[in-house]
């Protein structure tokens, strides 16, 4: 068995042809009939406006909870969902719960739930660093848990979500879990050992790209463009040149080769990169944000 299972990617990313999208939706709508956000942040609000938007669930079968009343206003305002007065009532009124609080307070949210509400219920974990056996450990027996790490490209469509269930987890769940969160972007199904890789990589990955953006952009700055002009051809660059790795399935150091020509001005440009060691430094930071994983985990 392979150490990580790629699960065909292009039937988890959301199809955009309207036959397969409605008979994607019907087969989800058949199983979930009401969806609860225990915490409803950013992520949440990303990930219930791509359900919305993709016709996987409607916006009177989401129910929410926040402790901030911004939160819970625009939950209940721009999205139209039915917001709660505590966990325990939007927890109660769904059978698939989504926990998106911070990881630090993970523990005492679910504490502060009745248990008997998560009973016979899958609950998907988005919260880095917290286990599966974390999880169990603080619902009933009966619980069902799939974690799932998705990055904050959700907010835009263009998530990347490696998936983890648990031995009590249905293929039927995750099946429903790959469809929900292939409505924003990829899904990707690991073993839980390689979560905290995921989470160095893809989790972390944003944050090293938008400052190799703003390095791209800071040279074009120096060398006489304007920083709107340089921010956005910076940033169509990488966008462009991530399109083609996944659509034309070649290697990127291939790729790479495609634009070197001898003695020219790319090849110069990789030079400086390789002086500064920039394979050595992406590859260090995915390794120390795998680590920091663990060490949360640990916690």
């Amino acid at each position: 068995a392979t150490q990580l299972e790629l699960r065909h990617t292009h039937a988890r990313a959301h199809t955009d042809r309207p036959a397969d999208r409605g008979r994607e939706a019907k087969m989800i709508q058949k199983i979930l009939k009401h969806l609860a956000f225990v915490g409803a942040g950013q992520m949440a609000e990303a990930l219930a406006k791509g359900f919305i938007a993709k016709g996987i669930v409607s916006s009177d079968q989401i129910h929410a909870f926040d402790i901030s009343q911004a939160r819970k206003d625009l939950f209940a305002r721009e999205l139209k969902t039915q917001v709660h007065d505590s966990n325990d009532d939007a927890v109660a009124a769904s059978e698939v719960v989504i926990i998106a609080v911070k990881p630090q307070y993970l523990a005492s949210t679910l504490q502060s739930v009745d248990r008997s509400n998560f009973d016979n219920k899958l609950v998907v974990s988005i919260a880095a660093g917290v286990t599966i056996a974390t999880l169990e450990s603080l619902l009933p027996p009966t619980s069902r848990v799939v974690r799932i790490m998705p990055n904050t490209p959700c907010l835009v469509g263009q998530s990347a979500s490696a998936i983890a269930a648990s031995q009590k987890a249905t293929p039927e769940d995750q099946q429903l879990v790959e469809s929900l969160f292939a409505t924003v972007g990829i899904t990707i199904s690991v073993q839980e050992a390689y979560i905290d890789a995921v989470t160095g990589l893809s989790g972390s990955g944003p944050a090293y790209v938008f400052l190799m953006i703003e390095a791209l952009s800071d040279g074009g700055v120096k060398s006489g463009l304007t920083r709107p002009v340089a921010t956005k051809l910076a940033a169509q660059t990488v966008m462009g040149a991530a399109k083609m790795v996944l659509e034309t399935g070649k290697h990127p150091g291939e790729l790479k080769d495609m634009v070197t020509s001898p003695a020219g001005t790319t090849i110069a440009g990789v030079h400086a990169l390789e002086e500064h060691g920039i394979r050595a430094a992406f590859m260090d930071a995915v390794c120390k944000a795998t680590a920091r994983s663990k060490e949360l985990s640990k916690l």
